[in-house]
């Protein structure tokens, strides 16, 4: 027994959803493995271990065993909940709070101190600025170093706090609203912060339910609300709720109190569509049961939208739907500013060899040791610290200029640290629903197998509508008369005798406005419709104020349509429907069974029964693939369902079926055994179900179109020639995304598209990765259930496969999904990754992603708030990555390596001199000089790079195909960068030489000579890097000579020669002479025009491709 049940627990694991496997049950695996383990470490042991590393491992096991302390996971388990008494909880549960924030006061500074100091440069500069407090060590002025590392850390730290108080003023006004809950002594305030399990919660209409509640009672008389889950799960369309039978029948809400009742609840998970649980009433003498299921359920984060409801909290805080389906935001860092800190290692270990050389030609004499770091102090502006304030202030002005760009208004950038990332995109992950539609339907297309009704002959169906309702009062024109007859007589006669094509309309129609699960709301005068609950009261439903609700924008579509044909839905509760037809007149029907519709059955079902003839009969629409097994033979379904989905419509096909009194009876029994059952209840009920679902008479194929955003196909073709691949991530159906990938041209009209079957264990998977292997240059449309079981058992394969994809589509995906596959992409391809988004849904996937767009859209602004940039619309996306992105990448890449130039050429001089003057650790140029050489001197002119531009907007929108080039990082790689060491090196040596050949005789004039030629230099070299020109570029240079010469003439005591000047300042009758002017000339001429003439022939002989096209 034992055994069997150890061989249980595995198979328990793999159901979960794949987050929790890493979080909740990383504790009892890590005990399994580090017993041997252990033992292994004590024999190895030892000062050799201890000094290779060892210290290493043990500061970090001794943090990691700090964290496991205090950040130890609570193991999530089932509860039991007595309604009104929280002091009854077994448990001790989490604090219904919200939490965004990424620090608190303590852990700030070192938090930002860290995220700082965990790049090497900064560390870096550190370290450098910390050895000038040494004596010997001390080389110029503390300003020189300490000045820009302030400089960067200040700005840093006010940016982050400003971001942590906004955060913190969010939180605080989630956490302080009030509520009212119920106690015995009547109703008290308290804030969402302070609710416990088990209390008992009023919320109002338009209140944000604060966490994860039972819904007991209602004041609808219809024991049933509405509730808005936009923010949960993206759908903007209001979800039907029931209130538990039993608490809604109590005559006062005070009696809630008076019963002794409690709620089985299952452990908090992650699936926002399902709930397991039961409420039992154990005061009465058969106990009273009732099964819970997700309908009975408001989950926290979504809005009250109709009427005042009152539920027992079950989950708070970290344990509610919302909470454990959002991801905690990363620090993002672009991809260049990776690279940058690689090739600054580069270079920190070229400054080390190129001191220990130094100190190797000195001999290792004297204090060696300290000449050393000395050299290495002297060689500190091989990395120049500029580089993070250039680059941070070239950030800020890319921010800046895609905030003030009038092709895409409304543009904000919210994350102003990886504008350069939007260059180097290769996956594009997009939502579907308010992302490329705009979760607009309209309806199109009416089918009847022999005739098709379009938008243009809408008008005929209304005739015929009117004539039917006027030819025969009450009675439909169905199969025949009341009893227990027409059942049978229909399914005789269907086939053979061909009915009129206005009785099938009749039908057709009628069918439609009954099955559904719309209601329709009054605003005005909701009141008066509350009191008067009279059907005939027809000034109550005055179409003016009606609008509808449902859980399927196509639902109300479908609903509107039946109205402007004529047949109208003008009332509707838990067990009764209300149409009114052309003539004014209502027909009443009773709403006997409904059968939602689900993700796996495809498909909803009503049974109702005609109030003024008694019929029962069975209706139900549902998605082709689900249908075609259930409707009588027929020639025409499949082929017409194929042509409106290459239109691009939405397809629903519509049956019903004439019950008798007893073949619903007989159901009806096992319908209610079947759903109060324990085990595999949803099995059971769906085997009743299919009993009924048997030769239903098809009706209709209705066509609704889901209207796509603005220029969504051009932008989809744009991104597509950029060489970026585009998923798309939807929590729809699977027939609504590969109709939406059709028509928005996601995929091409030539290519196929494979639908991986759903499959739920290794075998399958197997099987169907196999036959999708076979495939060529298809799309790929997975739900994400058969994602999930791909995912657990061949991750790495699946994920190559997906890859070589032109598309992808992944349907029914949760949000922690969306995420989950965004980080599949970044480990498995090492590519950059954008996500898209405009609802809650998909915070996670943009704040996992690269690069997070958000769309403020009508789903609210949650997505544009959590993203790195927010634009207004989708097909701002190609602007925003083609012109801006490609600036910003190419602009930063040029930027970053001038400034790596400036450094370099400034330490090439200091090695030449040092190693002339018999390899003295002396300073070149004095403190003053080396930080006006690092500022005002050359900032101007290099930072006005980032006003270049290699391609007008206009051609890198018309030849996408050039940001192809940019994915491939040749703007900035070790390859670009050893040209741009060589340059610096030759520059430095011939700046340097050439001052002490043509100087020998004024020698002490070294100094002023070399740092003119090196000033004139950078200036001309800026020339040389610009592609276009911008005026600012070239005041910026006149301005940075101006300066220079005017400090020539008023700082003259710095241009001496070490720490003494040997006491001849610099006279200006000597820079105002000839020789002065032509040295300097000749110089800075040797050391600049060669790369002119290169530059010159390399354009001419193999330019790049951008230059081809602006020629």
């Amino acid at each position: 027994m034992t055994r069997y049940s150890l061989e249980d627990e595995p198979s328990n694991l793999d159901e979960m959803p794949l987050m929790m496997s890493e979080e909740g049950f990383e504790n009892d695996e890590s005990d399994y493995q580090t017993l041997p383990r252990a033992r292994v470490n004590q024999r190895r042991r030892g000062l050799g271990w201890f000094l290779l590393g060892g210290w290493k491992t043990l500061c970090g096991s001794c943090c990691d065993c700090l964290a496991h302390v205090c950040r130890r996971k609570k193991e999530l388990k089932a509860r039991t909940v007595w309604l009104g008494c929280p002091e009854k909880c077994e448990e001790k549960y989490p604090k219904n709070t919200i939490k965004n924030q990424k620090y608190n006061i303590f852990t700030f500074v070192p938090g930002v101190l860290y995220q700082q100091f965990k790049f090497f440069l900064n560390l870096y500069f550190l370290v450098v600025a910390c050895s000038q407090f040494v004596p010997s060590l001390k080389i110029g002025y503390l300003y020189t170093y300490w000045a820009p590392l302030g400089f960067v850390l200040a700005v840093t730290m006010v940016r982050e706090a400003v971001d942590e108080v906004r955060r913190y003023q969010r939180d605080k006004e989630m956490n302080s609203q009030l509520y009212s809950k119920l106690t015995v002594r009547g109703k008290v305030q308290v804030k969402s912060s302070d609710i416990q399990v088990g209390d008992l919660i009023i919320v109002e209409k338009n209140q944000r339910i604060p966490a994860d509640m039972i819904f007991l009672r209602t004041s609808e008389k219809n024991g049933a609300c509405f509730i808005r889950t936009d923010q949960l799960d993206g759908e903007t369309d209001w979800k039907l709720k029931v209130a538990v039978g039993c608490t809604q029948r109590l005559p006062a809400v005070g009696d809630l109190f008076s019963i002794s009742a409690y709620v089985y609840a299952q452990k908090p998970q992650l699936d926002i569509h399902s709930f397991e649980g039961n409420f039992t009433r154990e005061d009465t003498d058969p106990q009273i049961h009732e099964s819970l299921s997700i309908e009975n359920t408001l989950w926290a984060s979504t809005v009250v939208a109709s009427g005042t409801v009152i539920g027992v909290v079950i989950y708070t805080g970290k344990e509610t739907r919302s909470v454990l389906n959002t991801s905690y935001a990363k620090n993002k860092v672009g991809l260049l500013d990776l690279e940058l800190n690689r090739l600054t290692k580069a270079l920190f270990l070229a400054q080390v060899v190129l001191s220990v050389v130094m100190v190797a030609l000195q001999g290792f004499v004297g204090p060696w040791f300290r000449n050393l770091f000395r050299f290495v102090v002297l060689f500190s502006y091989i990395i120049p610290i500029s580089l993070r304030v250039n680059l941070d202030m070239g950030k800020s002005a890319y921010g800046w200029m895609i905030m003030k760009d009038e092709n895409i208004p409304g543009t904000v950038v919210r994350t102003s640290t990886i504008p350069e990332e939007l260059g180097r995109l290769v996956y594009l992950l997009t939502d579907k629903t308010g992302t490329l539609t705009q979760n607009e339907m309209v309806f199109k297309r009416l089918h009847l197998g022999t005739v098709s009704y379009g938008t243009d002959t809408m008008d005929e169906i209304q005739s015929l509508i009117v004539q039917s309702y006027a030819q025969v009062p009450p009675q439909p024109s169905s199969g025949g008369t009341s009893g227990s007859t027409p059942s049978r007589k229909t399914q005789t006669s269907g086939p053979k005798v061909r009915k009129s094509v206005s009785s099938r309309i009749h039908e057709a129609v009628k069918a439609i406005a009954l099955c559904h699960n719309v209601t329709p709301v009054y605003e005005s005068h909701a009141n008066v419709n509350g009191e008067t609950e009279s059907a005939e009261a027809d000034q109550d439903f005055s179409d003016d104020n009606r609008t509808y609700q449902a859980s399927s924008p196509d639902e109300v579509e479908l609903v509107r349509w039946t109205e402007s044909v004529g047949l109208t839905l003008v009332n509707r509760d838990l067990t009764s429907l209300q149409l009114k037809t052309p003539s004014g007149q209502i027909l009443s029907f009773y709403i006997l069974q409904i059968f939602p519709f689900t993700s796996e059955s495809k498909r909803m079902g009503i049974i109702v029964r005609e109030e003024s003839t008694g019929d029962i009969t069975f209706y139900m629409k549902g998605a082709d693939v689900a249908m075609a097994s259930i409707v009588q033979y027929n020639d025409w379904l499949e082929e017409e369902c194929g042509n409106m989905a290459r239109e691009g419509l939405r397809t629903l096909v519509v049956a019903k079926k004439s019950l008798s009194e007893e073949q619903y009876q007989d159901f009806e029994n096992r319908y209610n055994q079947a759903k109060l059952s324990i085990h595999d209840r949803a099995l059971k009920v769906a085997a009743v179900v299919e009993s009924l679902e048997r030769e239903m008479e098809l009706l209709c194929l209705t066509g609704v179109e889901d209207q796509l955003q603005a220029d969504v196909r051009p932008t989809l073709e744009l991104l597509r020639n950029a060489g970026i691949k585009i998923w798309m991530l939807t929590g729809d159906k699977l027939e609504t995304a590969t109709c939406i990938a059709k028509s928005s041209h996601l995929v091409s009209r030539n290519q196929d598209i494979h639908v991986f079957r759903p499959v739920s264990n290794r075998g399958e998977a197997h099987l169907e990765l196999n036959a999708f292997r076979r495939k060529h240059d298809c799309a790929l449309v997975i739900s994400g259930d058969s994602l999930e079981v791909c995912l657990r058992y061949y991750e790495h394969e699946f994920v190559e496969l997906a890859c070589q994809c032109p598309a992808v589509v992944c349907c029914r995906c949760s949000p922690t999904q969306k995420a989950q596959i965004v980080t599949l992409l970044q480990q498995h391809t090492a590519n950059r990754t954008c996500a898209i988004g405009d609802g809650g849904n998909d915070v996670s996937m943009i704040q996992a992603a690269d690069c997070g767009i958000g769309i403020e859209g009508k789903e609210g602004k949650q997505a544009s708030l959590a993203a790195d940039f927010s634009i207004t619309q989708f097909k701002h996306i190609g602007r925003l990555l083609m012109v801006h992105g490609r600036n910003s990448y190419k602009r930063s890449a040029a930027l970053g390596q001038f400034v790596m130039h400036r450094g370099m050429i400034i330490s090439t001089m200091q090695a030449v001199f040092s190693s002339i003057f018999y390899f003295a650790s002396v300073p070149l140029y004095q403190g003053f000089l080396m930080v006006g050489y690092a500022t005002i001197y050359t900032m101007f002119p290099v930072f006005s790079l980032v006003l270049d531009q290699d391609v007008k907007p206009e051609m890198a929108l018309l030849y996408p195909e050039l940001y192809k080039d940019l994915t491939k990082g040749r703007s900035l790689s070790f390859k670009t960068f050893l040209i741009w060491v060589l340059i610096s090196v030759y520059q430095g040596g011939i700046l340097m030489y050439g001052a002490l050949v043509l100087f020998e005789s004024e020698f002490v004039h070294v100094v002023a000579i070399s740092f003119t030629a090196l000033i004139l230099t950078e200036l001309l070299m800026v020339a040389l890097t610009v592609r276009t020109w911008h005026w600012l570029m070239v005041v910026a240079e006149f301005f940075s000579l101006g300066c220079y010469l005017a400090s020539l003439a008023f700082l003259n005591e710095y241009f001496g020669i070490g720490r003494v000047s040997f006491g001849a300042f610099l006279d200006l009758s000597f820079i105002t002479t000839w020789p002065f002017l032509w040295k300097v000339s000749a110089i800075t001429l040797v050391s600049c025009l060669p790369l002119y003439i290169i530059k010159y022939l390399k354009r001419k002989f193999s330019p790049p491709s951008y230059s081809k096209l602006s020629s």
